[in-house]
């Protein structure tokens, strides 16, 4: 009986597109469409149909977790829908769930209106990390899986994701894919850390870099001429950079800055935004590529210039937000309203618009 429920909500999610099913005990369900939470037209689901749900699908080894922590992640798989990946927890003693579709046909770059050049380009770096990096939803997950589609049908790499849970499920083409889901291919984390790197991969996913011994396990794969791909939540390229030193003591960050300083190969951060005029979203990236002028500022620890570095013209495929914000607008896939409400930096975006930019300031102001 719980399962019919559950199961319908979730036939209409993917009918209708939906990327994300929440539900809160004695609550109707609701859909995540287009990036805006829908409540769903039903009666309420009842606290002990939810908790009987995580119950009866919770795979055995996972219980402890589940009655320890009070949250676990787990997939769940409905014939003609595909699989989910499953959040349950608890919140003022009751259980909610969240589901996030997980779509079957893994996607190319064409399909997200993604720019494939940078991309590509750090996917075919023979060792280093690449970080991709946004908020919760922000498609990060979906822009790695773009990548490793693309290696996997024009290159021969064997490919080692340590992922919570899988996402995307990939068939060998050119290249070998070992997915490792933790709870059931490997106990945990920092175990299949540990034992990535005996397994004579050319290049490892990391679901999200969570924490020092990641970060870690990141650099040293780096170091011995492995390609590392992962996530990480922030806001923007220089976000995504200084909290990687949260990790370390300050005594430690010099150490550190030369190793990412020769490590890192690029950081994509990402934000999805309302289409204009009609529904979906449209990716925004800001786009680092670290070159020889990258990494001397990480070395170097002069972090503050990497903004300039975005904001000024490049060649090397990187760019600021404000710089993809203008692009997206003038073309028109978004409204100026939308871009300037996500720009980190609203007055120079609105300069920008109206045809002043950064070298132009500079030539008024008689500076170089």
């Amino acid at each position: 009986m719980s399962n019919r429920i559950f199961d319908e909500l979730l036939y209409l999610a993917v009918e209708n597109g939906a990327s994300d099913i929440v539900v809160k005990s004695d609550k109707p369900g609701f859909l995540r469409l287009h990036g805006n939470l829908e409540p769903v037209e039903m009666p309420p689901i009842d606290g002990e149909v939810v908790l009987q749900f995580v119950e009866d699908q919770l795979p055995h080894n996972f219980r402890e977790n589940w009655e320890m922590d009070g949250q676990v992640d787990f997939a769940y798989f409905l014939d003609e829908a595909g699989r989910f990946r499953v959040n349950a927890f608890l919140q003022r003693g009751t259980v909610s769930i969240v589901f996030r579709h997980i779509k079957s046909d893994v996607p190319n770059f064409s399909d997200l209106g993604l720019d494939q050049g940078p991309l590509l380009q750090f996917g075919q770096e023979k060792n280093g990390i690449v970080l991709v990096c946004g908020a919760t939803g922000s498609g990060k997950s979906t822009t790695l899986a773009c990548m490793l589609n693309w290696i996997n049908h024009n290159l021969d790499r064997h490919i080692v994701t340590l992922e919570d849970p899988i996402e995307y499920n990939f068939v060998d083409e050119k290249s070998v894919f070992n997915q490792r889901e933790i709870g059931i291919d490997a106990p945990s984390f920092p175990k299949a850390l540990k034992a990535v790197l005996r397994q004579n991969p050319d290049i490892i996913l990391i679901g999200e870099m969570r924490d020092r011994e990641t970060f870690e396990t990141a650099l040293s794969a780096a170091e011995t001429g492995h390609l590392v791909l992962s996530t990480l939540h922030a806001a923007n390229t220089l976000q995504a950079i200084t909290r990687l030193f949260e990790y370390f003591p300050p005594d430690q960050h010099a150490q550190v800055q030369r190793k990412l300083s020769e490590c890192l190969k690029g950081i994509v951060v990402q934000k999805l935004l309302p289409k204009l005029e009609s529904k979906g979203r449209v990716p925004c990236q800001e786009v680092l590529v670290v070159d020889g002028v990258v990494s001397n500022a990480i070395k170097d620890g002069q972090f503050d210039s990497i903004k300039g570095i975005l904001d000024a013209s490049s060649d090397n495929g990187s760019r600021s937000f404000n710089r993809e914000l203008y692009r997206l607008i003038k073309e028109g896939l978004i409204s100026k309203a939308d871009g300037l409400k996500h720009s980190g930096n609203a007055q120079a975006l609105e300069m920008n618009l109206k045809g002043i930019f950064l070298s132009d300031t500079n030539r008024i102001l008689g500076t170089s």
